[in-house]
């Protein structure tokens, strides 16, 4: 990255300097630099367009807190600081991530569709009485029909708004719905008194004497609505009618209940999918589960309900910005992707990823499938990195049969070098499988000394990978901030997108393959980590798009 930055090329410089307005989509295979070209195209615009920016913030999202922690030091490098840098998830602060979700139901919650559900979810908690309602205020009996109700839902579904914005033309129709019917009866009451007190004077002489209607419900211009709102049978029926609701209550709701799970997505999601939505209810809102594609639909339904409070503050708001970059991007789904449009003040957007390196629940084919979800105007560009810069020649021959056989449409960019290094393969056996991985780990630091040397794992692996390592005494440290400075570090293979390293040892590729949603694509990703040296060591048969390079025993 930092040899990128340093020698930036002719169509790296391209990018880094096209226009600020609209989406520009950087697809670059690995080590093509477009992570690097990204911020400084971010540093470029901080400092061409610094009037409008500074004022109105640039937001950088990358995939996961590791690889922030990786790159954050290149912005302050170019000069800039200042930049806003998140995980998409950070985007929801509120919420903490407790689960995971399975695979059906990931790809569910993922989907456009679930901007549909959401939308009905919400109408579908804007609804008449089931039963009429009597409340008594000064000895008048108060009646609200429940079609009177179904007409005050619809008084307040006509006019625009957020959800929670528009309870209050709720209460307007029943306040002048109640206060009607109050002044009729007062009127009635008056009446009756006037006649039955005329009739009780019947014949006495009145001259001189000025008689007064009696008023024993108090003065007629009186508001009695706020006497009314505070009954409880009335609270109750306004909640039942258009409750005040947060994200949480209502996405909390809808997964609960099955019956609104059903109204909500019946047309959108078949049985399957919907099933896959519900879940048991939780103690409280605190102890919900949520998980990461949650996040987005809870952004997703905070704009549609709007704030709670009748008087919002300004965190309440979400906060927009004048130019986004989103580092690897094909694997954003429609609804984190609509978050991040949210987020855009005015359509300007950097997006880069690389779609053969797409392992999210639903792989995109093309760019096409990302921009629809992005401000449209002006319509997105692209703009290719052939040249692949990280990865040597011998390495990418590897790994692009992975991706021959994942997407063959796709081809891998062209590597700027070669080591002479064929990447190795071991063979061990199931028992022996973490202490050879041990073993080969301590030899690749050893060969690429004072580099750095990563061990990329299936999940399941991981314990047992590490437990080997400790026990052969070899300095390694798990994934996290630290570990990217030690010489050895180990992987989960979900979180090495974007990351680079002199040597990598794969462990165990069918297990990947078996494991992740999108398998070979994710090894893909782990294959083309290297800058020096690739080893692979496994126990079971190789995947068919490796089969027939030769293992050697270990």
């Amino acid at each position: 990255m930092g040899d990128i930055v340093a020698t930036v090329q002719r169509e790296q410089d391209e990018v880094i300097r096209s226009d600020l307005a609209g989406v520009l989509v950087v697809q670059g295979g690995p080590g093509t630099g477009k992570t690097a070209v990204a911020l400084h195209r971010a540093a470029y615009l901080l400092y061409t367009h610094r009037f409008p920016l500074e004022r109105q913030g640039v937001l950088v999202v990358g995939p996961n807190r590791l690889y922030l922690s990786y790159v954050e030091h290149v912005l302050p490098s170019l000069g800039e600081t200042g930049v806003v840098l998140t995980t998409v998830e950070g985007l929801v602060p509120d919420a903490r991530v407790r689960a995971v979700d399975g695979r059906l139901a990931a790809r569910v919650k993922g989907s456009a569709r679930m901007a549909e559900v959401l939308a009905h979810a919400v109408r579908d908690r804007e609804r008449p009485l089931r039963r009429p309602l009597e409340v008594g205020v000064d000895g008048v009996i108060l009646r609200l029909g429940v079609r009177d109700s179904r007409q005050a839902v619809a008084f307040a579904r006509r006019r625009p708004g957020t959800h929670n914005a528009r309870r209050r033309h709720v209460e307007r129709w029943l306040a002048r719905h109640f206060q009607d019917q109050y002044g009729l009866s007062l009127e009635r009451r008056r009446r009756t008194a006037a006649e039955s007190t005329h009739d009780q004077l019947e014949g006495f002489d009145l001259d001189g004497f000025e008689l007064e209607s009696p008023d024993p419900a108090g003065e007629e211009g009186e508001d009695v609505w706020p006497r009314i709102r505070r009954l409880p049978p009335v609270a109750e029926a306004l909640d039942r009618m258009w409750p005040l609701l947060s994200p949480e209550e209502l996405l909390h709701d809808l997964y609960g209940a099955r019956p609104l799970l059903e109204l909500a997505a019946e047309g959108r999601l078949n049985e399957p999918e919907r099933a896959a939505l519900y879940r048991d209810r939780s103690s409280s809102l605190d102890a919900i589960p949520w998980t990461a594609a949650d996040l987005a639909l809870l952004d997703e339904v905070r704009v549609l309900l709007g704030p709670r409070r009748l008087r919002p503050r300004e965190d309440d708001e979400i906060r927009t910005y004048g130019h986004i970059v989103v580092d690897e991007a094909q694997d954003l789904t429609a609804t984190q992707l609509r978050m991040l449009a949210r987020r855009s003040l005015s359509g300007s957007m950097t997006v880069v990823g690389d779609i053969a390196q797409a392992t999210g629940p639903s792989a995109p084919e093309g760019w096409e499938e990302v921009t629809s979800h992005l401000p449209r105007n002006p319509a997105a560009r692209v703009a290719q990195l052939s040249v692949n810069y990280r990865t040597p020649s011998e390495v990418m021959e590897v790994a692009g049969r992975v991706l021959a056989a994942v997407a063959p449409h796709l081809r891998p960019p062209l590597s700027a070098r070669s080591t002479g290094v064929p990447p190795t393969f071991l063979l061990g056996t199931p028992a022996s499988l973490a202490t050879t991985v041990a073993d080969v780990a301590r030899q690749e630091s050893d060969e690429v000394r004072p580099g750095t040397t990563a061990v990329i794992s299936a999940v399941s692996l991981l314990a047992a990978v590490g437990g080997a390592l400790d026990g052969a005494g070899v300095d390694f440290a798990y994934a996290d901030r630290k570990g990217l400075d030690a010489p050895i570090t180990l992987l989960a293979v979900g979180v090495v997108k974007g990351l680079e390293f002199d040597s990598v040892v794969v462990v165990e590729p069918a297990l990947i393959v078996d494991e992740e949603v999108q398998g070979l694509r994710a090894l893909y990703v782990a294959l083309t980590r290297p800058t020096r040296r690739l080893t692979v060591v496994h126990a079971d048969e190789l995947p068919s798009s490796l089969a027939g390079l030769p293992s050697v025993a270990h």
